[in-house]
């Protein structure tokens, strides 16, 4: 069970605004925190109406500056806290901002008397079938508890974070789609713009291509040589926004602070990879007509031609 209430918190002339979490111990568990120093909330802190804490590693950062926060108390609306632990928090900077204080020390505190304004769960690795049906049956048993229309949407909130997570997974693959798309589009312009400037260079080496005809080259080779340049032209550039773009993701990594959203976002080998095979690919369709056409030169007319 959890209330939140927003406060200034200060520790000797250090000061700071930070999220006030008042739970039972086991939401450390929901949350995943990582104990660094001392410990989390237990049973006795709130049995016996402690006034404890565990503070998130952004707030000891802020507060203590390298000094050992355990056993200090920090001032939390004017009422001292003792610091018994601190942690880490997978879910970000915004998680790693807070800090934690016993239900029953808060509703004594803030005056709350039995308020409570969440209650939070952890249901493990549920489907997102399961999830809904234990939403219903929370909802169910709710509403007979506290006399609503369990249809009511607006008598009770319920965030599902299994189907929500399910969600943003779904809206993420559909932009990877998107951005394929895109990739793709960009190359099939870039096989048009290619094969152009391969159609030109094979009309100015019409000669050139004459004369190794009548040396004895085959229309083969002539298709060899022309695919070859098309290829390492294609791939060169290729290469090139390919490096450009690892120089801008490391440059973004570098000036943007890391958040659950974005943290240490790097280029996928095997995207990588792909690209590069989907460029050869493209090079080697881009130069296929204009070799074509100059494997079909014929050396007498390449040469009355010049």
């Amino acid at each position: 069970f959890t209330i939140w209430e927003n406060n200034l918190l200060s520790y000797k002339n250090e000061y700071g605004s930070f999220d006030i979490f008042c739970s039972h111990p086991g939401y450390g568990n929901v949350e995943s925190l990582i104990p660094i120093q001392g410990r989390f909330l237990n049973d006795r802190d709130i049995s016996d109406y402690r006034k404890v804490t565990a503070i998130g590693k952004l707030v000891n950062d802020a507060l203590f500056k390298g000094e050992d926060p355990l056993g200090k108390y920090i001032q939390v609306a004017g009422i001292p806290f003792k610091v018994i632990g601190v942690f880490d928090d997978p879910g970000g900077d915004r998680d790693l901002s807070r800090i934690y204080i016993p239900i029953t020390t808060a509703q004594m505190v803030y005056n709350r008397n039995n308020e409570m304004g969440t209650i939070s769960m952890t249901i493990g690795n549920a489907s997102v079938e399961r999830s809904e049906e234990m939403v219903n049956q929370i909802r169910s048993e709710m509403s007979q508890r506290h006399h609503f229309d369990p249809e009511d949407q607006r008598a009770i909130f319920i965030w599902n974070n299994v189907e929500n997570y399910m969600k943003f997974m779904n809206l993420f693959a559909n932009i990877r789609l998107f951005i394929w798309v895109i990739g793709i589009g960009t190359i099939i312009a870039g096989i048009v713009g290619v094969s152009n400037i391969m159609m030109i260079v094979v009309k100015e080496r019409t000669k050139e291509i004459g004369i190794r005809k009548s040396m004895g080259a085959t229309p083969g080779s002539i298709i060899s040589l022309i695919l070859q340049e098309s290829i390492v032209i294609t791939a060169f550039a290729g290469y090139l926004g390919l490096v450009g773009g690892v120089f801008l993701l490391e440059l973004f990594s570098k000036f943007v602070p890391a958040s659950g959203y974005f943290a240490n976002p790097e280029v996928n080998i095997n995207v990588a990879l792909g690209a590069t095979g989907l460029l050869i690919l493209a090079g080697a369709l881009a130069g296929f007509v204009p070799a074509r056409k100059a494997a079909s030169v014929k050396p007498v007319v390449a040469l009355r031609d010049e």
